[in-house]
C-alpha cells in the first residue's frame, strides 16, 4: 500500500484505513442515507464482521489509488448531483488526510430510500 521511508523507519497504509476515510467522507455527503456492499456474499461477510468500510473498496496499484463506493441515495435528490458531492468528497478527503494521489473514484447508486413519509 502507500509506503514511505523516513529517517526513523516506514509508514504503511493500508486499504482497510483508505477505506475507512472514504465511508465516513460519504456518510457525510448530502443525499446519502447508506452505503450498500457490492454483492449478496460481501454484505453477508461485512455484516458478520462488522466492517467499518462496508460499501467501499480500495485498489492500489503501485502509484495508482481506484476508490469504488457503493452507496444509497435519498428519494428525491437529484442523483448526478449526490454521485459527483461524494466523488469529490472523498477525493478531498483522503488526499488531505493521506497526501496520497487519488486516480479514480467511482460511485454506483445501488438504490433509493424514501427517508421520512410525511
Amino acid at each position: 500500500m502507500g509506503e514511505e521511508t523516513t529517517s526513523l523507519g516506514g509508514i504503511h497504509i493500508s486499504p482497510n484505513a483508505i477505506a475507512t476515510i472514504a465511508y465516513h467522507a460519504t456518510l457525510q455527503s448530502y443525499g446519502v442515507v447508506g452505503l450498500a456492499p457490492r454483492n449478496l456474499a460481501d454484505g453477508i461477510v461485512k455484516s458478520i464482521t462488522r466492517d467499518p468500510s462496508r460499501g467501499v473498496f480500495v485498489n492500489y496499484n503501485g502509484e495508482l489509488l481506484d476508490i469504488e463506493i457503493h452507496v444509497i441515495v435519498e428519494y428525491g435528490t437529484r442523483i448526478n448531483s449526490v454521485a459527483e458531492s461524494v466523488a469529490n468528497t472523498v477525493r478531498f478527503q483522503v488526499e488531505k488526510a493521506l497526501g496520497l494521489k487519488v486516480n479514480t473514484i467511482n460511485v454506483h447508486v445501488a438504490g433509493l430510500r424514501v427517508s421520512n413519509t410525511d
